[in-house]
């Protein structure tokens, strides 16, 4: 039996942008103080919010759910607009988001020990 297949803009009400700029490595951790709101939070929102009551980034959890990296930013944004979730700031990002040259530098020392 196959499920129906829902389009990713389905889930986002047609956006393709979110309000926040969430970089892949991005940390999201659910908002265990914040009350789900049943006419604000939607099913994605209720998986979401169970999938980071661990830290995940957004990467991962674009791939456990298996959607779009797109999608899941749209979600994360709307949720972190909600106060559904605590997103964790990068350290040793620059101001305008990017990884600072040294984060790179000891992010390609610890590849070459691989």
């Amino acid at each position: 039996m196959s499920t129906p297949l829902v389009r990713p803009y389905a889930r986002t009400g047609g956006r393709t942008r979110s309000s926040t700029a969430f970089a892949i490595e991005t940390i999201v951790t659910t908002n265990e103080r914040a009350e789900p709101d049943a006419l604000t939070s939607t099913a994605e929102h209720r998986v979401i919010s169970d999938l980071c009551r661990h830290p995940h980034s957004v990467a991962e959890v674009a791939a456990r759910l298996r959607m779009p990296l797109g999608v899941v930013r749209v979600l994360l944004a709307d949720m972190s607009d909600l106060s559904l979730i605590n997103v964790h700031e990068q350290i040793g990002a620059a101001a305008d988001g990017r990884p600072s040259m040294a984060l790179m530098e000891r992010v390609l020392v610890g590849l070459r020990r691989m």
